[in-house]
């Protein structure tokens, strides 16, 4: 819970702020674009809200927040009404979970409604508010686990859920090593009708994206969009396992058509399949000039 005492004296003055227990995340500034900015290595409130909207959407960041680094003066008396929010709509059949962990370093988590089964991407965390809304929209049947650093608490929701886990053999590790479904090899997953599962090593060894409906790409931590660079970026600065890899799985990315872009960590993005195809097309030239700068 956040403390006013420990109040960053870049907040401005009024109801809400972030305290020095920030993790700079980025969180609660793309959920909250009007109200929190960047101050320094953290997050501060820069803009007191001054509409209904820009309160639900700072009351959203507090409840996301994976620190609970943002709070209010007085107890907000509609925090149930925004907890109902969530998980707030993306597009079509597509949600953001919110409720984000700190085990994954505030990784955004999504939802997959299917008629056959719910998809969650990447574990949030284990929050009644947010288990209570997935039990009302017929709970997990999938628990898609892009890579090791973005497990949380998965093991609660497969418990509570009873899902089937799903994780590729390279990530797997001590805390992982009962997943139900284990990926292996490096070529495309037909994992169900309109789900296709792509390994792109780099990040990390294991690391996987899914692909739905040739529209959504659930990404993790191999490329997001970079509001610094306005463009899509990949990994390169947090490749914890290979450099080289990671050019040649954005090559084997690159033939996919979507139009949405949904990260773990970064912003997401959304363009026609076209557009789209240019931002990989750019963000493949960058990580070759990187690795010819590198070499």
């Amino acid at each position: 819970m956040a403390k006013l005492g420990r109040r960053r004296a870049q907040n401005s003055e009024g109801e809400f702020y972030v305290d020095s227990s920030c993790i700079d995340c980025d969180t609660c500034r793309w959920l909250a674009p009007e109200v929190f900015c960047e101050a320094g290595d953290q997050s501060a409130v820069y803009h007191q809200p001054t509409s209904e909207l820009q309160r639900q959407q700072a009351l959203q960041a507090l409840l996301a927040c994976p620190t609970a680094s943002i709070g209010t003066v007085h107890p907000p008396q509609d925090i149930q009404a925004v907890q109902a929010t969530f998980p707030l709509p993306v597009a079509d059949n597509v949600f953001y979970c919110g409720y984000h962990s700190e085990a994954s370093y505030g990784a955004a988590s999504y939802l997959i409604l299917r008629p056959e089964g719910n998809i969650l991407i990447d574990s949030p965390r284990f929050a009644p508010p947010l288990i209570k809304r997935l039990e009302q929209l017929g709970g997990v049947r999938y628990l898609y686990l892009t890579h090791r650093d973005d497990v949380a608490e998965h093991q609660r929701f497969r418990e509570h859920f009873g899902c089937e886990r799903i994780l590729h053999t390279a990530d797997i590790a001590a805390d992982t090593r009962t997943v139900e479904i284990v990926l292996e090899g490096d070529a495309a997953i037909a994992f169900a009708p309109e789900v296709v599962i792509l390994p792109v090593p780099g990040h990390t060894p294991g690391h996987t994206v899914l692909l739905y409906r040739q529209k959504f790409c659930f990404t993790g931590d191999h490329i997001a969009w970079s509001a610094a660079r306005e463009r899509l970026v990949a990994f390169w600065d947090y490749c914890w396992y290979s450099r080289s890899e990671l050019v040649r799985s954005v090559e084997k990315l690159l033939p996919y058509r979507f139009e949405w872009v949904l990260p773990g960590h970064g912003r997401r993005y959304h363009a026609q399949a076209e557009q789209m195809a240019e931002q990989m097309r750019l963000c493949l030239a960058d990580l070759r000039a990187k690795s010819l700068v590198r070499s």
